[in-house]
């Protein structure tokens, strides 16, 4: 275990982050002299959990958040403050509802079954104007603009100050694109162990804000920042090993449809799993009210929305919500750049996990272009069409609630309850404008 003092002493680290992840995915954080970081690694920083976005009231006593050290990391924009992953404990207990401690009970419990769960993100985002209203580069108009080589170097400096920091930590970026939307961008590193990636992805959103702040722009992972324009997704590759890491789980021939992709017979549970429980799964991969902005869009100026609104799943075809593009892993296209990065990976083990307790089935695998034909799949679950449609298949799920937690699952769903009541009570000028004169 990293020793936090003797850490800042050889780095010159001046000051610690020590940082949790909310239920809405907020980054809540204390900037921790060095000088009071040994007690602060035995004891944590107290927070009072009802001034973030916790179920928890103004008399709950203090919330600690006590650092995990070995997931350290020294701000390369700033080397003198380090960034440290947190744990919240209360009384002496474990919050239930902390995000990160409702996936870390997750990976435990694959452990206890003999299994690695492995996954990687593709984290899109924009890179706007400082007051956020706008794309930042005003010569990104093309109406195809993904992989656009002229728009991806007038932003060279932000994209490689991101990846140059990313080479520097280790993570093994291997790629960075423009995006579909104009003043959209993707960049990729290597997959890892699901809290492992969890902790990267979320200090991944921290440094691209942080960067972007620093060039003068506004980066959002938003989920559809500008009307008409592909919606950010954040695109999680899965992979199941042994614990030992060096046998995957879900390569090899199943049988029937998931053999023909390279799926084991646990892999197309796990996958049956994912299936079973998409629906309520999109409380959390889906977490806001402009996500079904995105996975319910008209077509968009690219031509393509690139997000799912069925229940489907394929071979190497990004139009529907899980694809396998080769042997032993798969796509899930269904998560968002709102997505929590803790609840995220929770989310995908707690169903995947069911899935394999209860030999789930995937259901038949389509081929088909789901966007030009999908209305040709009449059985095809269809995702929800709004936050609220997605809270009640949360609730209406109880093995997936039970999986995630029955803490958690009542916390998260009074809570995003309580987002969608603030939202439908909010005036609108749309509502203005349709109908003032009725």
């Amino acid at each position: 275990m990293t020793d936090l003092a003797a850490f800042a002493k050889k780095t010159n680290v001046k000051y610690f982050m020590i940082s949790y992840t909310d239920l809405f995915g907020g980054q809540r954080a204390k900037l921790v002299p060095a000088a009071a970081i040994s007690d602060m690694q035995a004891d944590g920083a107290g927070f009072a959990g009802f001034a973030t976005w916790l179920d928890m009231t103004p008399a709950y006593p203090d919330m600690l958040a006590v650092p995990d050290p070995d997931t350290v990391i020294q701000l390369p924009w700033k080397p003198e403050v380090a960034w440290v992953a947190a744990n919240c404990v209360m009384e002496g207990q474990e919050v239930a509802q902390a995000p990160r401690n409702v996936l870390r009970r997750l990976v435990a419990e694959a452990a206890e079954q003999g299994l690695r769960v492995k996954t990687g993100v593709e984290a899109e985002f924009f890179l706007l104007t400082p007051e956020g209203d706008k794309i930042s580069d005003p010569s990104d108009t093309a109406a195809k603009p993904c992989y656009d080589q002229q728009a991806v170097m007038r932003r060279y400096d932000v994209i490689s100050e991101i990846c140059d920091y990313m080479l520097d930590l280790g993570w093994g970026p291997y790629q960075n694109d423009h995006e579909d939307a104009n003043g959209q961008f993707e960049m990729n590193w290597e997959f890892d162990d699901a809290l492992v990636t969890a902790d990267r992805h979320s200090f991944f959103k921290f440094m691209v804000k942080s960067v972007a702040e620093k060039h003068g722009l506004r980066a959002t992972f938003m989920p559809k920042p500008i009307e008409g324009l592909t919606g950010n997704g954040c695109h999680a590759h899965i992979s199941v090993w042994s614990t030992d890491g060096k046998t995957n789980a879900f390569a090899g021939d199943g049988g029937g449809q998931v053999g023909e992709v390279g799926l084991s017979m646990d892999g197309g549970h796990f996958l049956g799993g994912i299936m079973t429980h998409a629906t309520a799964m999109a409380a959390i991969t889906n977490p806001t009210v402009n996500s079904y902005k995105r996975l319910n869009a008209p077509v968009t100026l690219s031509g393509a929305t690139w997000a799912p609104n069925t229940v489907t799943w394929t071979g190497n075809n990004r139009t529907h919500m899980v694809r396998v593009p080769g042997p032993g892993r798969f796509e899930l296209r269904l998560p968002d750049g709102a997505a929590n990065p803790y609840l995220l990976q929770a989310a995908i083990i707690a169903a995947g996990l069911s899935g394999l307790k209860t030999n789930a089935d995937p259901g038949k695998r389509h081929d088909i272009d789901m966007y030009a034909e999908g209305h040709t799949v009449k059985d095809a679950v269809k995702l929800p069409l709004n936050l609220l449609d997605a809270i009640r298949a949360f609730e209406a799920d109880q093995g997936f609630t039970t999986a995630m937690g029955a803490e958690f699952s009542a916390a998260y769903a009074k809570m995003k309850r309580k987002e969608w009541d603030s939202f439908v009570s909010h005036f609108s000028a749309w509502e203005r404008e349709h109908t003032l004169d009725i």
